[in-house]
This record gives structure tokens, sequence and C-alpha cells, in this order.
């Protein structure tokens, strides 16, 4: 007989139980350390306007060229389902009027859509935490985001093993002079260089600088760099940079290959990795981004931002149980649980994780309550046609015994 059931997209996931979790404690963090820092919430579309991307991220590179879901609307305009959330942002920034509040300190979460080969942690529709702080062209505000990030990873308890990577790209003027060095210099090993690396030569050279291809590796070494180029400006932001970080106690290394291939990349670029997570090695990623809103049409502004998984930290969290039940109410009389069910409201209204077990064979509520690992089991019943409430504790808490006591006295 065919089985007619649907089955789930491919490269998307169902999650549940302890891996959902997870999930919720990375968010339930993420919440808490954006109120510890004063970060504003905002909620963004889902989709925007195709152009928002391809003009943001850029057109040329794999996001929008090979990944990105777009569509047209029965309007004749094409739409693309969000592949990350610093272009939503920008745009809305630049639309909204939300430069009066600038510097504007911000976070969002939620669902990115991209489409790539799943692999291990790695989703068509995964899952982003992001910060942003726009408006702030001081380098305290990179130092700000890398503490707050450096702090999420502490409180999720996954910080050991992940070590925070960190360069500068200089400011326009020094990253302009990088990146015409390193044209010339590829340019003369060209025919040497992979397929990928040949093509990003004149567009993307910097792109070449993270390639893992072999071909490529042997002449990455010898390559100009950054350091070499940076104006005084440059060194000093980046310096300013690296003793705020000391001074907040956030420790970090100094990768010189970690780049990124946008111009509207400036100054500070990071990237906090680990090698427990198999290939993919970054858990949390960002960057000065000071051109992106000219992109996008705005006047210039300084900003910098990260964003990271939320699956893969939740990989990095491990399984978690669900809330402990402190109490378990049973009604082992259908007489009794309009009793029950209030009790459970009491306790539910004092803060206390409780669950009500009214259905069923009320011979068999109990037994299915012992089951579940409660702190206390209440019992309600009728016996000799007299009520009975009885409390057994399997772990000591003092405010079920003292609401059940309460109770017990007003009946």
């Amino acid at each position: 007989m065919a089985n007619n059931t649907p089955h789930a997209i491919r490269g998307t996931q169902d999650i549940f139980g302890a891996d959902a979790e997870a999930f919720a404690f990375v968010v339930e963090t993420f919440e808490h350390m954006r109120k510890l820092y004063r970060f504003r919430r905002a909620e963004m579309p889902v989709f925007e306007k195709t152009e928002v991307f391809a003009r943001s991220i850029g057109e040329t590179t794999d996001v929008v060229s090979k990944e990105m879901y777009s569509f047209e609307d029965r309007g004749g305009e094409s739409l693309t389902l969000r592949p990350e959330f610093t272009a939503g942002i920008a745009r809305a920034y630049l639309t909204n009027g939300w430069q009066q509040h600038a510097p504007l300190k911000l976070v969002t979460h939620g669902p990115l859509f991209r489409y790539e080969r799943p692999q291990k942690g790695r989703y068509r529709q995964f899952h982003q935490i992001d910060a942003e702080i726009i408006g702030a062209a001081e380098p305290q505000a990179d130092v700000e985001l890398l503490a707050m990030a450096d702090q999420l990873l502490k409180e999720l308890g996954v910080a050991d093993g992940v070590t925070l990577q960190l360069n500068t790209l200089g400011d326009a003027d020094s990253r302009e002079a990088w990146r015409s060095a390193l044209v010339g210099y590829f340019r003369d090993v060209q025919g040497e260089l992979s397929e990928d690396s040949q093509e990003r030569l004149e567009k993307n050279p910097l792109r070449i600088l993270d390639s893992k291809d072999p071909r490529d590796r042997k002449f990455v070494a010898d390559a100009p760099q950054i350091d070499d180029f940076l104006s005084g400006e440059a060194q000093d932001f980046f310096g300013a940079v690296i003793g705020g970080l000391d001074a907040a106690g956030v420790a970090y290394e100094r990768n010189k290959a970690l780049v990124r291939g946008l111009d509207y990349y400036r100054h500070t670029a990071f990237e906090f990795v680990t090698d427990r997570l198999g290939a993919q090695g970054t858990v949390l990623g960002g960057g000065r981004y000071d051109g992106l809103m000219e992109s996008l049409g705005g006047p210039a502004t300084p900003a910098v931002g990260w964003a990271a998984g939320i699956e893969r930290l939740a990989m990095l969290v491990g399984e978690r149980s669900e809330a402990e039940l402190e109490v378990a109410v049973v009604a082992e009389n259908t007489e009794r649980e309009g009793e029950a069910a209030r009790l459970v409201s009491i306790y539910r209204n004092a803060g206390v994780v409780a669950e009500l077990f009214a259905t069923g064979s009320p011979r068999k509520r109990f037994d299915r309550a012992m089951k579940v690992n409660p702190a206390a089991v209440v019992s309600l019943d009728i016996r000799d046609g007299e009520k009975r409430e009885a409390i057994k504790h399997i772990r000591e808490n003092a405010r079920v015994a003292d609401i059940f006591a309460a109770f017990v006295t007003h009946e």
C-alpha cells in the first residue's frame, strides 16, 4: 500500500524535544544579553525586494548568483526570501527614519533561506541571531559587540575551545591599495590558481586569501598583507579595538588571512571559530561595514555587526531537558477534577512549574504522574465518601508544600 504521507523538504528540519530546548536556550540567552547591553529589538520582514540583497551583498557573490530564493509576485516584482539580516536592517534604517536613534544598537533573530548543499549544522532554512550598532564610527562600538558575543558564548557554556580570530581590513584607502597589490601579485600566477580564484581575481581578490584549495594556498602565504598598507588612522583604529578587548578581558588571536570580499567592509573583521563542528568551524562572525548604506543609496553611515547560527550554537550547547516539573497534581477521582485544575492554576500563578493529571483512567493517573519525575505529587481523591488530600515529596520544595498546606486549610 502506497504511503502518501508528505515528507519534509530536503534541507529543512523539524526541531523538537531536547533539540528544541537547546534552540530555545540559545534564543533566551541572546535575549538576556540584549537587555544587559541595552540593545533594541526589531522584527524584520521574511522577504524583501531582490534589489536590496543584490545591491548590498553584491551580484557577483555566490549568495546572490546561486543561493537566493527569489520569485516574482503577482505584480511582477522580484522578491527574495532573506538570506541574511544586515541588508534588510540597512534598508529599514534608511526608509523608516531610524537615523534619529543613532547610534542605534539593534538585535533581531529568525529564519533565513539559502539554496546550498545541506550538511552538518547547515540547512536551506536556518536561523540566526544578529546584533548591529549603526551610526557609531568609534572603535568602542566594535569592542562592545565583541564583548557581547564573548559573554554570550560564555553564558551558553560553549566558550571552551572557541577562539576569537581578529583582523583589520583598513580604511577605504588602505583597503584599495592592498586590493591593487593583491591583483598584481595573483595576476602573475593566474594560470596556476583554482578556477574559482581566477574568476575572483578582478572582481573579489581578497576572497582568494581564504581559499581552501591547495592550488591557491601555496601562493597565499607570500601574498601582500594588509599591515603594509594601513594608514596611520587605520592603525590607530585597530589599536583601539585591541586595547578595548584587552581592557574588557576578551581573548583573541590575530588572523591576517581573515577577510571580507565586499568593498563596503572596513576596519574590523572577526570570527569565533571552533573545531567541534567539523569543517564548518565558524560559530559567530561579523565586522565593520561602513560603506553599506551608500551602496543602498543612503548617506555614508558607519556600522558594525555580527551574526551567529542558532542551530550551530544549539549543537554546541548539546541536549537540554525540559524545565523540571515541580509538582504534579493528580485527580484520582473524577469528582475532584475541578479542584485539581484550580490547584494547578494556584501553583502556576505563584510561578511554580505544575502539570495536571486529570485524563484517562483515574486509577492510572498517579502512576503516570510519577513517571514524569516531578519534585512532588499532590493527590486529590475521595475515599469512603470523604475528600482526601496527600502530598508525596520526591525532592523537597518548600513553595510546593506551603501552597498545598494553604489549599487544604481553605478546602
